[in-house]
Parts: C-alpha cells; structure tokens; sequence
C-alpha cells in the first residue's frame, strides 16, 4: 500500500536514516562502548574525533568547514564575556543561513537538494548548541574556564547522536555528565540497548501503519476534503495529526536518546504524549524538553522570568517566543503560530493567578 508522502520530515529522515545515519550512529556506538571499556578518560576526545570524521563523510569537507568556522567565530565572541554579544552572534550567524546569495552556494556544493537540506538542519541546531556553550562560558568564573575550552565545545559540538536534529542537550549538563566516570557494565548496558530497540522498532511501526493508512497530511494539502468535512472530522483530522507528530518524535529523539543512554549520559525525557496535555504550558514543558530547558535557562531565566513584573513576564515569555519562531525559519505563518502559543501561555498563567486570589477561592 502506498504510504502518505506529505510529511516531508518524515519521509527526509527515514531516507537518511536508511542510507547512512543508522549506519553511522551504530559506528559511534561501536567508539563509545570501546573508549568506555578501554580509555574512559579519554571518551570525550574519542567521540569528538569520531564526530567529526562522521560529519566530514556525510557533509563534506565544506559543510564540515562551516560547523567548525561557525563554533569558532561563536567561541571568539564569547571571549568578551558578554551574553549580549553572545545572543547578537548567534542571531546573525541563524540569519546568514537565509541570506539567498549565501543559500546558493550552499547548494552548488551538492548534487541534491536532500544533501542541501541536511546542511541546514544540522547548521541550525548547531547554532543552539554553540549558544549554550558560549553563555555557560561567559557565566563561569575566571578559574572553570578549563573546563570551557574549545577543545571541549568541539567534544560537545560535534556530539553525533544529537548531531542532525538533536535533541537538545544544555552543556552544562553534557559537560557534567561526560565528565563523570562509572563503572562499565557490558551486561547493562545490552539490556539498555535490547528494550530500546525493541521500544523503538515499536513506534516505528505505528508510524508507518499511520503513515500508510491514515493520510492525514494529504487530506490537509487539499482544500476541497476539508471544506465538505463536518466539525468534528475536522476535530478528528487535527488529533491524528498530533498524535502522529508525538510518534514521530518517539523515534526522532527515541534513538539519539538510547545512545546517549549507552554513552552513560541522561537525555531528555522523551515526548509525553499529546492526548494527556490540556494546556499550552504543559505542551511547552513535555513535549520538546530539550527545547524547553535552553529556553528557559537562556532567554526566559536571565529576562526575569516569572519572578519579575507582570510587563516583565509578558516580556520574557514574549521573547521566548520570538526566537522560537526566528529560529524555526522565520516565515510569517510561524509568527502566527508563536503570537498564538504565546497568547495561549499568557491566558493560562493569568487564569490561574486569578484564581489563586483568595477570595475567587471562597467564592469557589
């Protein structure tokens, strides 16, 4: 049976998957359970090295050339010690990926858009992880530096399981994590390897039978199907597509999350699922956790957070936002789409604080 091909990311991450990045995943687990058994000091600078040989293979040595330039450019800034400067980096070194001069020649380097387009994801979640290192940088005092040099952003940097799509991982924490030796348990450390498979192997199959029964991204691509649905198969139609988008990243974030669990490092919860969320702020929290602990200890924290005013929390959350969407692409239906989660937060986090009063309680 024909399977939906609407789903672009999908459809782009199960082609690469297939023809290389499985096979080079199970290349780094190969270095990293061996550097584990063997040199444990020494893991970090295995899997840096293997890291980058990985990305050089599949980005060739241009698209290697502009990971390394990018997090050596964000290393200088962060010299300065200025978060400020930090941010306005990052921002223009994300802008530079849509400038079209810049966009061209990118693509003059491959044969396929494919190869294009797998540059550019990777370039923009770099730019997350090459924003976490520098803020930590400027952060910590004179006397932790060593333990933020650039040998140790290239190790965090060109991390691979997390390298293409993430999930996010906050460098203080990879950094505490990677630092710490533990015992090394080959048997443990199979049983970890055989339940996730078998987890992941699951959801992928739920993935496909949806993908190839349900076309739900097709019926949303045509005007005319929606326009003669009733409201409710329209309610219908935008719960497949979430509950489908839920199981998407199961196997997105599931299989760099078992690596990182093979390496002796704690990933990010994996989606919860979208049928047990009643709120924006919940969806924020669970669903993308990487995501949502950079946001909040980078942009939404330092900007006063909930403990400022209320213009300062509006601020904050607003801001968050923006670069949420700024960074997704920019385009003006994701500015909608940021306006309205915003809205969405907003509305809730004043809901509660009404009825937090004691006399809206009472009355209660």
């Amino acid at each position: 049976m024909p399977q939906d091909p609407m789903d672009f990311e999908w459809s782009y991450w199960v082609e690469w998957g297939r023809e290389r990045i499985l096979w080079l995943l199970a290349g780094h687990l190969l270095v990293s359970q061996m550097s584990r058994l063997l040199v444990e000091k020494y893991k970090p600078w295995c899997l840096m090295v293997y890291g980058m040989a990985a990305c050089w293979l599949l980005l060739g040595i241009k698209g290697f050339a502009v990971i390394l330039l990018h997090a050596a450019i964000s290393f200088a800034v962060a010299q300065f010690q200025l978060s400020l400067l930090t941010w306005l980096c990052s921002l223009i070194l994300l802008a530079t990926l849509r400038i079209p001069a810049v966009e061209e020649t990118k693509r003059r380097w491959y044969d396929t858009e494919n190869e294009y387009y797998l540059l550019l994801f990777t370039v923009s979640v770099r730019c997350l992880f090459c924003t976490s290192f520098c803020l930590e940088y400027c952060w910590h005092a004179p006397a932790q530096k060593s333990s933020h040099s650039f040998p140790w952003m290239l190790a965090y940097v060109f991390y691979y399981p997390t390298f293409h799509n993430g999930p996010l991982v906050n460098f203080d924490e990879f950094s505490k994590q990677m630092r710490r030796q533990e015992a090394f348990s080959v048997k443990t450390n199979l049983i970890i390897f055989i339940v996730g498979i078998i987890r992941i192997f699951f959801w992928w199959c739920l993935a496909e039978l949806m993908i190839h029964l349900m076309y739900i991204h097709a019926l949303y691509s045509s005007a005319l199907p929606l326009e003669s649905a009733s409201y409710w198969a329209l309610g219908g139609l935008a719960l497949a597509q979430v509950l489908f988008f839920y199981v998407k990243y199961l196997v997105l974030y599931g299989v760099p999350g078992l690596l990182l669990r093979m390496d002796g490092l704690k990933p990010p919860a994996l989606p919860c699922c979208v049928s047990l969320m009643h709120s924006f702020t919940k969806m924020w929290r669970s669903f993308d956790v990487g995501l949502h602990r950079f946001l909040v200890r980078y942009i939404y924290v330092p900007m006063g957070g909930s403990q400022s005013s209320l213009l300062g929390t509006l601020l904050s959350t607003a801001f968050t936002f923006a670069f949420v969407s700024y960074w997704h692409g920019g385009q003006s239906y994701l500015w909608y789409w940021g306006a309205l989660n915003w809205l969405g937060v907003i509305v809730e986090n004043g809901t509660k604080r009404i009825l937090s009063i004691s006399l809206i309680q009472d009355f209660i």
